[in-house]
């Protein structure tokens, strides 16, 4: 009854009249699908994520696996178990399996729940398959101010590929959601696309990025604006006067 009574509130106009005095209503608002716990936390077989499933290193992986265990001591190798299930991920087409995450839990010799409990905390990690293209678009402030933000990028992504955040196409190759700060705020609006960052991006930029990748090219990540990293766009606004060099220095003489 008591949500009954929210939803038909929240349905209600801003204002309205009561007993003759205009009164301001709830504000209507939207949210996003919830989530049961279960499918965040509990595995389920399917065709497609199940034990039976083989996983093992590629020679290439396997070589990047034994670079990352030899920065740990051998009595704390199992702090190695994140680099490792994102090394798992990014072989398996951005999509840490079950599979995977018990391949990486032989190789530290840990048990696969303590395995288990790191994937499913971080949100880095794909549970369900994704993309060969993983696009997560920041819509945080930052990158949503200015003329050119970060609704725009994202609505050029929908448009361009036909879906929107949380969906992928219908080929495979491509998967988007909306995410929070990623962190390079000095460069919005930008996405991150599997490992890489695209920074000072348009609606233009970010479709030819897209078009680039559906080829199959390589796409240099980084700033698509020109600009070299954070620098201030435009004109030099600090240390447009030559340096000092060395000795030229006023150096105090205390005696």
């Amino acid at each position: 009854m008591l949500r009954r009574s929210l939803r038909t509130c929240l349905a209600l106009p801003s204002k309205s009249v009561m007993n003759g005095v205009p009164q301001r209503m709830a504000r209507g608002m939207t949210s996003s699908a919830s989530l049961r716990s279960d499918a965040l936390f509990v595995h389920r077989d399917t065709p497609y994520n199940n034990p039976s499933i083989p996983f093992a290193w590629t020679k290439e992986s396997s070589k990047e696996a034994e670079k990352i265990i030899s920065h740990y001591p051998p009595q704390y190798k199992k702090a190695a178990v994140i680099p490792l299930l994102h090394l798992a991920q990014k072989q398996n087409d951005n999509f840490l399996s079950i599979s995977a995450m018990n391949f990486v839990a032989n190789y530290l010799e840990m048990p696969p729940m303590r395995v288990y409990e790191v994937a499913t905390f971080y949100t880095m990690f794909n549970r369900t398959p994704v993309g060969k293209h993983f696009i997560q678009v920041c819509t945080t402030t930052p990158c949503m101010l200015g003329g050119c933000g970060a609704e725009s990028v994202l609505n050029a992504l929908q448009d361009r590929l036909g879906i929107h955040p949380g969906e992928t196409t219908e080929d495979g190759k491509f998967t988007m959601i909306e995410v929070e700060c990623l962190g390079a705020c000095a460069n919005a609006p930008m996405v991150q696309i599997n490992d890489a960052y695209y920074e000072d991006l348009t609606p233009e930029s970010i479709v030819k990025i897209v078009d680039a990748l559906e080829r199959g090219e390589h796409v240099k990540p980084g700033n698509q604006d020109g600009r070299l990293n954070s620098a201030p766009a435009g004109n030099e606004r600090t240390l447009t006067e030559k340096p000092y060099g060395p000795g030229q220095y006023c150096v105090p003489d205390f005696q």
